[in-house]
């Protein structure tokens, strides 16, 4: 196949109704891409767009580009939620695994990469984002590679050939980024408790936000640490000249998301290695690793164990991603712990988030098996092991002390029922 050069208008030119489009999400997605489509907004009429989008994250609104456009989405976001309503959005309730299978089935009419600047031998990088897009580029019927100049090449397990692309397009164009922010003291708390469980030498998984950069500083005075995750943030980075986390592919991840100095590193770097989310999250990988720790961060945890991750008062934040399969994958790892950590109250502390029984309003994220370790700022509850009746009381010494009293009196009505 000889892969024709072309513009992103070109190639948005090529799009007709019940055309389905793959747009990878996250640091992968091609603004560029998004740019030209908005320049002609008339060709999204009748097309359905697919890729693995986050709110907060990924900002573009395909719905928004014609009445007529549809998407198939697997995270809430505010222009989801809307297109939901009107018939246009489909929210598909999936875990990552749940998410690979369904994209493998999809018929993909055009896939957008975005790719690093090919080598001698035309061989191009995914650069940032390596998570979905490997498992629909073989099957699709048009496959354009967006060359980004500004896309450094980063080492990982798929990449993609010039002469496999139909359609090659070189564009500089502006990269995701995102800020985790800055954690308050109690969030620094928490990450001291975290810090407890970890040894030198585990595997750590870790997630994006104040939480978990406030878990990666708090982790400078261990050792031989390694990363096996979904994504990477600049929370690394500070881990790694410290030399807390040292060697060659001693961080294995599915996306770098962050600043423009993370994006740097990554590419020159060789601490840092790239896989798809078939490799990522396979429980199986996972589990082989001993001492694998997951760590997540939960938006409720009621006395059984059972945690709400992504909803508040019947409101879906998002998803459960990638957690089922890393909290599985711990749980089979010799010598690995599952924990949930979050903080013990919301509303200015009116509001506990250690909870007797998830509500009506609340979405079981992981069910009341899978916690090994639960974290607030109160402390730690080692689960594992433990009767029914002695994880409820643990559970109950994280909460607030404002509402322990309360709670032990639920839990007491709520066994004498079982």
């Amino acid at each position: 196949m000889n892969a024709r050069t072309a513009t992103l208008p070109d190639v948005v030119a090529l799009l007709k109704p019940g055309m389905s489009v793959f747009v990878p999400g996250m640091s992968g997605e091609s603004q560029a891409f998004f740019e030209a489509l908005q320049s002609n907004p008339e060709k999204a009429a009748g097309v359905r767009f697919l890729g693995v989008h986050f709110p907060e994250i990924n900002r573009n609104d395909y719905l928004g580009l014609h009445p007529q456009a549809r998407q198939r989405a697997y995270f809430m976001m505010p222009q989801v939620r809307s297109g939901a309503l009107e018939g246009r959005a489909e929210l598909m309730p999936l875990d990552y695994l749940g998410t690979l299978r369904d994209v493998k089935q999809q018929q993909v009419d055009m896939a957008i990469a975005q790719v690093s600047p090919p080598d001698a031998d035309g061989n191009m990088s995914l650069g940032l984002n390596y998570d979905f897009l490997p498992a629909v580029w073989h099957n699709a019927r048009i496959k354009v590679a967006h060359i980004n100049p500004g896309l450094l090449r980063t080492r990982g397990s798929f990449g993609i050939k010039a002469a496999d692309c139909d359609f090659i397009c070189e564009a500089e164009s502006n990269l995701i980024t995102y800020d985790g922010g800055e954690p308050n003291q109690e969030l620094t708390d928490i990450a001291t408790g975290i810090a407890g469980i970890m040894r030198d030498g585990d595997t750590l998984q870790v997630g994006i936000g104040k939480m978990q950069v406030a878990i990666m500083r708090g982790l400078t005075g261990h050792r031989r640490l390694r990363i096996y995750s979904g994504m990477v943030t600049e929370a690394a980075l500070p881990l790694i000249d410290a030399g807390v986390i040292a060697g060659e592919g001693a961080i294995e991840a599915g996306v770098a998301l962050g600043n423009e100095e993370l994006y740097r590193r990554v590419g020159e770097d060789k601490t840092f290695y790239f896989r798809p989310v078939s490799e990522t999250h396979d429980i199986r990988r996972v589990a082989a690793i001993p001492n694998f720790v997951s760590v997540n961060a939960a938006i409720e945890i009621d006395l059984f164990g059972q945690v709400n991750c992504d909803s508040i008062d019947g409101k879906l934040l998002a998803g459960v991603g990638g957690m089922p399969a890393f909290v599985q994958g711990a749980q089979l790892s010799e010598g690995g712990r599952a924990a949930f950590c979050l903080p013990a109250t919301t509303g200015r502390g009116k509001v506990s988030r250690i909870v007797s029984r998830l509500g009506l309003g609340s979405f079981v994220g992981s069910p009341r098996h899978a916690a090994d370790v639960v974290v607030t700022e109160f402390g730690v509850a080692e689960l594992r092991g433990l009767s029914l009746h002695a994880r409820a009381e643990k559970l109950i010494e994280l909460a607030a002390p404002a509402f322990r009293e309360e709670l032990t009196a639920q839990w007491h009505a709520l066994r004498s029922r079982l």
